[in-house]
């Protein structure tokens, strides 16, 4: 089964229980799949987590159902998953941009969110640069936080992080301390195995140094990578990358994502040069 046809097939189960409280793990038992691994991809392909989609699609139903039908709006909060009307109420001002009283007199417009149809599109007028090499473990130094994947708390807060640390100086401390073969800074992104729900951040870079007490280690083990050249300014170049490389190439290509820490490899050059070239590693098998 390819990746595409798991997330559709992912899609189906949650919407058919979709007013059930089913977990991350369960939705990725259904497409043999790690719940991280699952959730990274649904969030890179559809630009929202699985609680958002979640969380839309009930409230288009629900709005359905004020629109069609004389149902309380007590007995749809608890039918949509709120613990009380007026939790459910403030949801659904914010996706409708009014209350249920108001949109069951239908002189406004709601706003309707269909469920999800995944289409690639594969575009060989526009190439992507890569090589698969093999790399023995490593190990890497620097700075980590921990996220929190399902809310989509890595999304707001890996960004932060970046600022913090090219405000601080440690950046710069970092490319001091790189002698490693990858060379650059570089963003690890590692699940963590205990809580499928969150990762672990690292800002850090490839040394064989001793290091300073404020600094940890992580070694990378052995591997087969799938190195991605990204040619662009920052913020956008990266995530158009990771897009990419799921919509367009892995499902292009025999290689799948092993589900272990990968790596995003900044130079020390302006972030913001039209053709400045940064790299992504993936683990594949």
């Amino acid at each position: 089964m390819s990746w595409i046809e798991s997330i559709q097939k992912a899609i189906q189960y949650m919407e058919e229980h979709l007013l059930e409280n089913i977990t991350m793990e369960e939705i990725a038992r259904e497409v043999n799949c790690s719940a991280y691994h699952f959730q990274r991809t649904f969030s890179l392909l559809t630009d929202m987590t699985i609680a958002d989609y979640v969380r839309k699609r009930r409230l288009t139903l629900a709005a359905q159902e004020i629109l069609m039908t004389e149902q309380k709006v007590i007995d749809l909060a608890y039918k949509y998953g709120y613990d009380s009307p007026e939790a459910f109420t403030k949801a659904f001002r914010k996706q409708h941009g009014v209350t249920p009283s108001d949109a069951r007199k239908k002189q406004y417009a709601i706003q309707a969110y269909n469920r999800l149809v995944i289409q690639v599109s594969l575009k060989g007028a526009d190439p992507m640069k890569y090589k698969i090499v093999e790399k023995e473990a490593f190990q890497v130094a620097g700075i980590k936080r921990t996220y929190n994947c399902s809310n989509g708390e890595n999304l707001q807060g890996i960004p932060v992080f970046w600022n913090e640390v090219n405000a601080n100086g440690t950046d710069q401390e970092l490319f001091q301390l790189n002698n490693g073969e990858i060379k650059g800074v570089l963003g690890v992104c590692l699940p963590q195995k205990e809580a499928s729900n969150l990762i672990d951040y690292w800002i850090a870079v490839a040394t064989n140094h001793e290091v300073s007490p404020h600094f940890e280690t992580l070694e990378i083990p052995a591997s087969k990578w799938a190195v991605f050249e990204v040619v662009g300014p920052m913020p956008d170049a990266m995530p158009n990358a990771w897009k990419k490389i799921y919509s367009e190439w892995f499902p292009s290509n025999p290689y799948e994502p092993v589900g272990a820490a990968e790596l995003e490899v900044y130079s020390d050059e302006d972030p913001f040069k039209e053709d400045l070239v940064s790299e992504i590693w993936i683990p594949v098998k």
